[in-house]
């Protein structure tokens, strides 16, 4: 093959990728800026703020030195939920069941179906757990909005190398010699078969 039709078909090739690049970046960028929206809008709606600053909710040491930072705001993305999630919701219930999962005291409570206490207890973990899922849901979808950007702004580049190393190759092939090989053929004489 013609050395000058393989850097042709090469450079070719890597400017149809930085197009398709682009494109993927673009989707990405459009992922990341519709889940950030989605996950702002739905958690903003539910108006949770965090424990104001000097309240006596921050001062427990398991919530403290993850929720500090946030005192007074209103939880409007997934690190505010995930923070709030598994630093004050989580807390809250292993105080109020002692360790135990809303599955155990579930448990217990269909054994002591007079016990109203436990009762209380179950519907409280069972709440305190729905939202934390909730909220541990909006996280997830968050960190892959976080990820669609990186992403993004990855192909962006990729495609931009792709691109000024397609405008280099279609510059040598203005110098590549017309009758040059790519693999040229070895030297010395070819055996002849009979």
């Amino acid at each position: 093959m013609r050395r000058k039709t393989f850097d042709a078909l090469l450079t070719s090739a890597g400017l149809v990728l930085a197009i398709v690049l682009v494109a993927a970046g673009g989707l990405l960028l459009w992922a990341h800026s519709f889940v950030n929206t989605q996950v702002h809008d739905q958690l903003a709606a539910q108006q949770v703020y965090f424990p104001k600053a000097g309240s006596e909710s921050l001062e427990d040491p398991a919530v403290k030195p993850y929720l500090s930072q946030y005192a007074g705001q209103q939880l409007v993305n997934g690190a505010q939920a995930e923070a709030y999630a598994n630093h004050y919701i989580k807390v809250h219930i292993n105080e109020l069941a002692g360790g135990k999962t809303y599955a155990q005291l579930s448990e217990e409570s269909r054994a002591n179906p007079n016990d109203t206490k436990l009762a209380g207890q179950v519907q409280t973990a069972f709440r305190g757990e729905t939202l934390r899922g909730l909220l541990l849901n909006a996280y997830a979808f968050w960190k892959m909005g976080q990820i669609a950007l990186i992403a993004g702004i990855a192909a962006f580049a990729a495609a931009g190398l792709l691109l000024i190393l397609s405008i280099l190759g279609y510059a040598h092939l203005r110098t590549a010699p017309a009758n040059a090989e790519v693999l040229p053929k070895l030297a010395g004489p070819t055996p002849h078969t009979v």
